[in-house]
């Protein structure tokens, strides 16, 4: 049976344990439907986002489930696969009301997203052949990735010169990039020098497009490709998020980014002082 998320903005003064009853009287009528609501997400702030998993044979089944329910209608939907939403949120835990939870302490959904990118592989295909190109994309790779183990970081995919990751923590992410920037800093025995592009933004499930982010990913692309070797870009809200973590952030100014209609804000994170600490 097709998975659906669906997202529910807007909830104003929502309790966690208004969204639970809400998922209680879900459960107590998706028989009558042929759906089956398995978790969900909620963003218990000012805004008051929430988020369903659902089993259903079509989007008009859950929604007819939810208006029966309790009448709080879904703003959008989406059609998922398992291995997507594994790859992005990495859901494997939930408390006694379904709510989905990180070491017991419940998920809101906010995801960082992370692009890497290895600067000039082009130019090093061209000038030193296509081993030389192997060899830095496979320091590359296990560079990125022991970072990842070490932050909580999840691989969403390879990108052939690049990685495309999530993390549950902001700063986790940040502290990774820097992880990776240390590492790539440091000069090889034989072979080409590495130096890696890294991008960061923020993000939700569902972001203004039929996919998981949505917006956030191309967002985080877009910041990565705008930096240089050894540089790591995020966006405005990285910055804000990791106010008072011991990171330091210099400002970039605003920067058009293609496909984004006003000026992006973006800060460098200074790993070289974090380095030298």
């Amino acid at each position: 049976m097709p998975l659906y998320m669906d997202i529910h903005p807007g909830m104003g003064d929502a309790t966690p344990e208004d969204v639970a009853e809400a998922h209680r009287r879900d459960l107590s009528v998706q028989d009558q439907f042929g759906v089956k609501f398995l978790s969900y997400w909620f963003s218990d702030d000012a805004e008051g986002k929430a988020f369903c998993l659902v089993e259903s044979p079509d989007v008009e089944s859950m929604v007819a489930c939810h208006k029966v329910a309790h009448g709080l209608m879904p703003h959008e939907v989406i059609e998922i696969s398992a291995p997507t939403l594994a790859q992005f949120m990495g859901m494997t835990e939930k408390d006694e009301h379904d709510r989905v939870t990180i070491g017991g302490q419940p998920d809101s959904a906010l995801r960082a997203i992370m692009f890497t990118d290895i600067e000039g592989s082009t130019a090093i295909s061209t000038g030193q052949g296509d081993e030389a190109v192997v060899k830095i994309v496979h320091r590359h790779d296990a560079l990125v990735r022991g970072a990842l183990d070490d932050c909580g970081g999840r691989e969403v995919k390879h990108t052939g010169d690049g990685l495309f990751a999530s993390f549950t923590s902001v700063l986790r992410a940040v502290e990774a990039s820097i992880a990776i920037q240390r590492g790539s800093s440091e000069r090889p025995a034989t072979g080409p020098d590495l130096a890696v592009k890294i991008g960061i933004t923020v993000g939700e499930p569902v972001e203004e497009s039929d996919d998981l982010f949505g917006a956030s990913v191309n967002l985080a692309a877009r910041i990565c490709a705008h930096a240089a070797g050894r540089q790591t870009l995020t966006s405005g809200t990285v910055r804000d998020l990791a106010i008072g973590k011991g990171i330091e952030f210099r400002g970039q100014g605003t920067i058009g980014l293609k496909g984004f209609p006003d000026p992006v804000p973006l800060f460098e994170v200074a790993w070289e002082k974090a380095a030298s600490e």
